[in-house]
């Protein structure tokens, strides 16, 4: 600790740059067997596509919505170099995250002062192997680079910073519109210290945002950039706020063997004065603002919005875990450790948005291999299927094809949607898994069930217990993958398509 009245020591540079590059090593191998991986849904339906348009000159052509546009822009400068590949993508989005791991070390450190142990190193172990934060750190959305703007504002607004702090989360907003709730909290924390010239700092960023806003509605006539994303990204149904108020409540402090933090954290908050500081009280508002704003989220409620708030989490329970004696210690972080990094393969009992862990890495393998055998079997067929493997076929740029399918969208794979479509005219019908729906599943619970369509609707895939029976055609091929599958199914009657009908293939092989 600085003594009074002597100045604190300066960080030279190169202390910064060794702990960047020992993040970005870290970072770059653990993710090095996904690099070459397709792009996965909302990189298909959004950001990839926004990427490519605003690489073209073009900001608002592709699917319009409220969501800025500084990661395209950042995506087109880094394929401007390294080309748009998903390789280059994956790359840039990494070196990204990086740099936001750094930011949420130091933020640690500042966070830390009152800590024992200097637990700054463990918060970031927590942090790298969180599976949220391990899948969205290669994948080109918007979350892992605002919890990057989002770390350093903080950082910087509890240093005093403000001009610092106001340009971050100037840029915070221009990445995701949702990163809005930290210049607010910032200022309001200001305003009950009646700091109000300083509230000035955080002004960009709320004029930033409104002036997207109003670019989309000039261009399309919504506030959001489209009804659909209106009504996807809100809800006023006290229910449903209710409802995803809990379930990231229960992400942030109980999955993924939270809990064993959240019980260091509750230990440290009645046995020290760990959390009894201004640095703290603002670092809580934080996370209970984002818990209660996005619970206004709607359908859009996923839990990567959840990441710029998880360095602060990590950092209450690293400095939590370091209350207790040198043995309990030990123990309870390493099995937090092992616990998230478990996690990173071991699905829960219940749906989720595969994205969450390494799930969305095998939808996207067997997406890849299906297409893959779509391309060398049937080339010239018309292929029935639901998006987003409609637009995987039928875009080559996004890493699936080499050259174009022609493609027929279904709207989902529920039961009155199978039964009343009219099959005559296609080639091949693929159908998959969309949806993670294990064995002994907690949706398989009638009560569950029927609690979840209330307030969400079907899953969609209700169709899928019987699709045997709902198809009329014969089963080509299947492939399966960590409890996910892809279903090809062809139509033999189509005797004049252009092409050939393969065997089926020898049991345990690939295809």
């Amino acid at each position: 600790m600085t003594a009074p009245g002597t100045r604190p020591r300066r960080i030279g540079v190169g202390v910064y740059l060794f702990f960047l590059a020992a993040f970005a090593l870290v970072l770059f191998l653990g993710h090095a067997p996904f690099l070459a991986l397709p792009y996965y849904w909302d990189e298909v339906g959004q950001f990839i596509p926004a990427a490519l348009d605003f690489s073209h000159g073009v900001w608002i052509a592709h699917s319009p919505s409220l969501h800025p546009p500084a990661v395209a822009a950042y995506l087109a400068g880094a394929w401007a170099v390294a080309g748009s590949t998903p390789v280059a993508t994956k790359a840039a989005m990494l070196l990204a995250a990086s740099f936001g791991v750094l930011a949420a070390f130091l933020l640690a450190i500042e966070l830390s002062k009152r800590a024992r142990n200097k637990p700054a190193l463990l918060a970031v172990g927590l942090l790298c192997l969180s599976p949220v934060f391990f899948s969205q750190s290669m994948l080109a959305q918007l979350d892992a680079p605002a919890m990057l703007f989002a770390s350093l504002a903080l950082l910087w607004f509890l240093q005093n910073r403000m001009a610092l702090a106001g340009a971050a989360c100037l840029l915070l907003a221009l990445t995701n519109e949702t990163g809005l709730i930290v210049p607010l909290v910032f200022a309001g924390w200001l305003a009950y210290e009646r700091r109000w010239r300083d509230m000035a700092w955080f002004a960009p960023a709320v004029l930033a945002l409104g002036a997207w806003a109003a670019v989309l509605k000039h261009a399309t006539g919504y506030w959001g950039g489209s009804a659909e994303f209106l009504r996807a990204g809100l809800t006023l149904n006290p229910a449903e706020i209710g409802i995803t108020f809990v379930r990231r409540a229960y992400y942030l402090f109980v999955a993924n063997l939270h809990w064993i933090g959240t019980a260091a954290m509750i230990y440290a908050w009645r046995k020290s004065a760990l959390f009894q500081s201004r640095a703290w009280r603002i670092a809580w508002a934080l996370i209970g603002a984002h818990i209660v704003l996005l619970g206004f989220s709607g359908e859009a409620a996923l839990n990567r919005h959840l990441l710029p708030v998880l360095p602060i989490l990590y950092a209450a329970m690293a400095g939590s875990l370091m209350e207790f004696p040198k043995i309990p210690r030990i123990a309870y972080s390493a099995a937090l450790l092992a616990g998230l990094a478990a996690c990173n393969l071991i699905n829960p009992p219940y749906p989720f948005p595969l994205e969450d862990n390494l799930a969305f890495s095998d939808f996207v393998r067997l997406q890849r291999d299906a297409a893959d055998y779509l391309q060398r079997n049937f080339p010239q067929a018309r292929v029935s299927t639901v998006w987003p493997m409609t637009v995987e076929l039928a875009q080559p740029e996004l890493g699936y094809v080499k050259r174009a399918m022609a493609v027929r969208n279904i709207h989902d794979f529920s039961k009155a949607t199978l039964d009343s479509t009219a099959w005559g005219a296609s080639d091949v019908v693929v159908v998959y898994s969309r949806t993670w729906d294990p064995a002994r599943s907690l949706m398989r619970w009638n009560w569950v069930s029927a609690l979840w369509t209330r307030w969400y609707g079907p899953l969609g895939d209700d169709g899928l217990a019987d699709v045997e029976s709902r198809i009329p055609f014969p089963s080509l091929q299947r492939l399966e993958l960590g409890g996910q599958w892809i279903q090809i199914y062809a139509n033999r009657r189509r005797g004049h398509a252009p092409f050939g009908w393969p065997a089926a293939p020898a049991a345990g092989s690939r295809f």
